[in-house]
């Protein structure tokens, strides 16, 4: 850098010589900060130090406020920046400029001003002159916290005048409230006390008759208990009965038909009938039934359409051995995937044929609950803790009544044995996989 006007080798060996041996003064800090700050208006940009370049475009109020620190080591480390800062300072105030560097500062200025001014132009004796403004600085601050304190002191001595006057009038007063509110604590105490008896009486009171009630209860639903159990006892003997009577009914029918029939025969002078209603069937009588007929009527075990025909029989229920037929059909999902994609297929077949479809999930293989809305037309059930699915399916096909079609699907032996001896059918789970692959 070149330096400034007005900064000689004179001056550069003079800020050599004279360098403070202490911090700067915070109030002279600021005034040096805010001449900075004022000076930046003057100044080009190619005119300050990089690291200052960036505030060229702030008011002065801002510039002192977010680069004050910056500008202070700019000042201190930066002859150059000083010298033109302190033309600035020349060109502002040239009547202190002229005082300070013809060594005769005014009496009548601000020391802080004057201090400000001595570090920016360096003129002989700054040093001292900056030293001087900061005792005098602090001097004036010492003055005016002793100042304060004064006033402060001044200030307490006359509240705590105010209220030892308030003490001494508001004694009596407090004295006759404290009694007043002793004797309303007293009040309220057995006013209190009276309530709490109340209150366990009440629920003693209320134990006892939840007592009564919890008896009550258990009274009735026995009484209740009883009367379903003799209600079911009832209809089934009037279910027994009605059956009974329904029979005697067809029999007499029946028989007085036969006998009507048969008294008629004799009056027209007609042959005995030798002809029974069973015989009137068309059927294929043993011994005329040819391999070809045979085949053409029996569908394989592998067949889909075998149930097909199953679930067209009037009522049928198919109930589904679940993780069977996945771990058969894709075993390599993972449960929840697998579970997804069957109950799909079932509600769509269920779509197309009408059956009631049941599938049974082994609840052993649960890490957490499932979290499962059962589509349409498909029951879904998972067995309870210490219950497989398989006894869960057997359990299924012994609440069914006699006679009602009931296909069962699983691939476990054992299952399709044990349901096979309940009356239900049992079909392999391969059989199921290929339906649904013919409904996807």
């Amino acid at each position: 850098m070149e330096p400034a006007s007005g900064a000689g080798p004179a001056d550069a060996a003079r800020d050599a010589a004279e360098v403070l041996d202490r911090p700067l003064p915070e109030g002279v800090r600021r005034r040096v900060v805010s001449l900075v700050s004022d000076a930046f208006g003057g100044l080009t940009v190619a005119d300050l130090p990089a690291q200052l370049r960036q505030y060229a475009r702030f008011t002065p109020t801002r510039r002192a406020k977010f680069a004050g620190n910056a500008m202070a080591a700019a000042v201190e480390s930066d002859g150059v920046f000083r010298s033109r800062v302190a033309e600035k300072v020349r060109e502002a105030q040239p009547e202190l400029a002229g005082a300070l560097e013809s060594g005769a500062p005014p009496a009548a200025a601000d020391p802080l001003d004057v201090a400000a001014a001595a570090y920016v132009l360096r003129p002989a004796g700054w040093v001292k002159l900056v030293a001087a403004a900061g005792e005098e600085a602090q001097r004036a601050d010492a003055e005016r916290v002793g100042d304060e304190n004064r006033r402060e002191l001044e200030r307490l001595r006359e509240e705590l005048t105010q209220l030892r006057e308030a003490q001494r009038s508001g004694g009596e007063q407090v004295r006759a409230e404290l009694d007043a509110a002793r004797k309303e604590a007293e009040s309220l105490q057995r006013k209190l006390r009276s309530a709490l008896s109340d209150v366990k009486r009440g629920e003693a009171a209320l134990r006892k008759l939840g007592g009564e009630i919890d008896g009550i209860r258990a009274e009735a639903a026995a009484q209740v208990a009883a009367a379903e159990s003799e209600s079911r006892r009832l209809k089934s003997r009037l279910a027994e009965a009605e059956s009974a009577l329904e029979t005697a009914r067809r029999a007499t029918r029946e028989g007085r038909s036969v006998d009507a029939a048969a008294g008629l025969r004799r009056e027209l002078a007609l042959p005995p009938v030798s002809t029974r209603p069973a015989d009137t069937v068309e059927a294929v009588e043993p011994g005329r039934m040819t391999p070809k007929d045979i085949a053409a009527r029996a569908l394989s075990e592998t067949d889909p359409a075998l149930l097909d025909q199953l679930l067209a029989l009037p009522q049928a229920h198919l109930v589904v051995d679940g993780y069977n037929v996945t771990k058969t059909g894709y075993p390599t999902m993972p449960l929840e995937k697998q579970r997804l994609r069957l109950l799909g297929g079932l509600s769509m077949l269920a779509a197309q044929t009408g059956a009631e479809m049941t599938c049974v999930f082994d609840g052993a293989e649960l890490a957490a609950p499932v979290l499962l809305a059962p589509p349409r037309g498909v029951r879904v059930l998972f067995s309870k803790a210490g219950v497989t699915a398989d006894e869960l399916i057997r359990q299924l096909v012994r609440a069914e009544p006699p006679g009602r079609p009931v296909v069962v699907v699983s691939t476990d032996r054992e299952v399709a044995d044990g349901v096979a001896k309940a009356g239900a059918r049992p079909v392999a789970s391969a059989l199921l996989l290929k339906r649904l692959a013919r409904v996807s």
